[in-house]
């Protein structure tokens, strides 16, 4: 198993433009590897439900369930106070700046830009800053991600992947919409020089590692790219008039 790469899709039934499973389908279609799936206020039983429904559009050994509980599965991604579970093969964290790195194989990174799927949260890390903030720890950019260019620009910094929710979930094309922005992501990260993509790390080399990070802009003195990379799996380029996640899309983070 690897960790996360390229286009990775967070659910949301509650903005999603169409039933949930069948927009991460098209999403899937398009490009996206990976997929998170939230809805942390369902009940066990439906949350069960809609996990095995997901495993059926989803790649093998690529749904990754929010919170500590894996749901029968082999990842999870955590909130900041989340406890990492015992015997859980990949563990993932959110992350905004100020939290410990430590004990997970990979993290998100948010906000990266101005979101509207959370206006006022913030401020904005952008690409860069957040991979200082990373260091040697695979990270994930998440938050605003609703642009060629801006997918382009996290993959120049050095992402292993992109953490989209509404860029996705309220386009009116989820399939075209992740085509855009996992094309963009898999193309920028393609150029980046030799020696400064992130590295193909197992799961669990993260964990017990002393990457924890200072609040705001202080993080450790670390170069940006140091993470893990990944491919879009996105097929084919995009057109300038497709530069941005939009057209009655409904975008945000």
């Amino acid at each position: 198993m690897v960790t996360p790469g390229g286009l990775v899709v967070l659910t949301d039934r509650r903005s999603a433009a169409g039933p949930l499973v069948e927009v991460v389908a098209a999403a899937v279609r398009g490009g996206a590897g990976w997929v998170v799936l939230r809805e942390r206020d369902l009940p066990y039983g439906r949350r069960t439900a809609l996990r095995d429904e997901l495993r059926a559009v989803v790649p093998a050994g690529r749904l990754i369930v929010a919170g500590p509980d894996p749901l029968g599965g082999d990842a999870v991604h955590l909130a900041a106070a989340d406890p990492v579970p015992a015997g859980v093969p990949l563990v993932g964290r959110s992350c905004h700046g100020t939290e410990s790195m430590s004990g997970v194989d990979y993290v998100t990174l948010s906000p990266i830009y101005p979101t509207a799927t959370k206006p006022g949260y913030g401020p904005a890390l952008g690409a860069r800053e957040a991979a200082v903030l990373a260091g040697t720890v695979p990270w994930l950019a998440l938050g605003g991600i609703d642009s060629a260019s801006r997918a382009a620009e996290c993959a120049a910094a050095g992402a292993a992947g992109i953490a989209v929710l509404g860029a996705i979930m309220r386009a009116a094309d989820p399939e075209r919409a992740a085509r855009l922005l996992a094309g963009a992501f898999a193309a920028a990260a393609a150029e980046r020089p030799a020696g400064s993509g992130v590295r193909d790390t197992a799961p669990g080399a993260g964990r017990g590692g002393s990457a924890g990070v200072g609040g705001g802009s202080g993080g450790p003195d670390t170069a940006p790219g140091a993470g893990r990379g990944g491919s879009a799996g996105a097929g084919g380029g995009f057109s300038g008039a497709e530069a941005t996640v939009s057209a009655g899309w409904e975008v945000s983070a």
